[in-house]
């Protein structure tokens, strides 16, 4: 993940979460080393919030060698009220930098359910 970006201070207008969730959908087989840097976060904190997001079957991994590969599950509704009736996909649509990701997540049909593998 080359471009890290310098460090920000005030406010944002993502979570955590979202972040770590569009830098996995940008490469799903990211390190947690390069997640962490990519997002400005600690290694901890992303262990944290990919356990957090795959609690809550917003992701799932396998273990590939040594590292793992990430599967979104893009027809997954956002959890906030605000945000009732809008799915991963819809959000990743946004974020995602890698045009071909963008592009599978924009193809992905919201209804069927299906995985997101990027």
């Amino acid at each position: 993940m080359e471009g890290v970006p310098e460090p920000h201070t005030g406010w944002t207008f993502l979570t955590n979460h979202a972040r770590v969730l569009a830098a996995i959908a940008d490469n799903r087989t990211a390190r947690i080393r390069d997640i962490a840097a990519h997002c400005r976060l600690t290694e901890r904190a992303v262990q944290k919030i990919i356990a957090d997001l795959e609690q809550d079957g917003y992701l799932s991994h396998t273990r590939t060698g040594r590292g793992n590969t990430y599967i979104i599950e893009p027809a997954k509704v956002l959890r906030h009220p605000a945000e009732a009736g809008l799915t991963v996909a819809a959000l990743l649509s946004l974020l995602v930098h890698d045009e071909a990701a963008r592009r599978r997540v924009l193809d992905a049909h919201p209804k069927e359910g299906g995985p997101l593998a990027t």
